[in-house]
């Protein structure tokens, strides 16, 4: 059983038979009574996302989960694909439940995946990701201020507002958390 107080950003529980993981916490403490934590998580076998409020004191069921290893192979219309780096397995993982986080795959990706009861639930990638400038808008002449930024398009579809003096073929580090560019590499 995990204490409600230490449900953090991050943490994977169990609530009335299903899986969650929280994605933000906050803890509120009035001048009188207990504390309220109040947490929103997203299911991940659903993909559907849960605001609750606890009162300080109660106990979530801890999940009990498997990482791996795994290198990004393909996606189809459904799944996502990746095989284990140690038993060459090819599990897969459904579209909908990566979300934001697809966006951000490239093949050959070395990743890090969750598994609950042999099922593929969860991932986790780096922090940041080198991608290859495929389109970038004109630069305007004499537009030289400081911060100027355009749209690029990446390899995988991203779109991030950029420096002006990226050009198609740049390869560019995007932080995978915020979407925002970081650096040319």
């Amino acid at each position: 059983m995990i204490d409600v107080n230490d449900l953090r950003k991050g943490v994977t529980f169990e609530l009335d038979g299903s899986l969650f993981k929280v994605l933000d916490y906050s803890h509120n403490k009035s001048g009188r009574g207990n504390a309220s934590i109040r947490i929103k998580a997203r299911n991940l076998r659903t993909g559907a996302t849960l605001e609750k409020t606890f009162i300080s004191g109660n106990q979530v069921q801890e999940a009990r989960l498997d990482f791996h290893n795994v290198q990004y192979l393909y996606s189809d219309s459904d799944f996502y694909y990746f095989m284990d780096n140690q038993t060459f397995e090819q599990p897969g993982i459904k579209a909908d439940l990566l979300g934001d986080t697809a966006s951000y795959l490239i093949e050959g990706m070395e990743v890090k995946l969750t598994f609950y009861d042999g099922e593929a639930i969860d991932i986790e990638i780096p922090t940041s990701v080198d991608l290859r400038v495929e389109y970038a808008e004109a630069s305007v002449r004499g537009d030289t201020a400081t911060g100027v930024t355009k749209k690029v398009r990446t390899e995988n579809g991203l779109e991030v507002q950029c420096p002006n003096f990226i050009n198609v073929g740049d390869i560019i580090r995007v932080d995978t958390r915020t979407g925002a560019y970081l650096t040319r590499a």
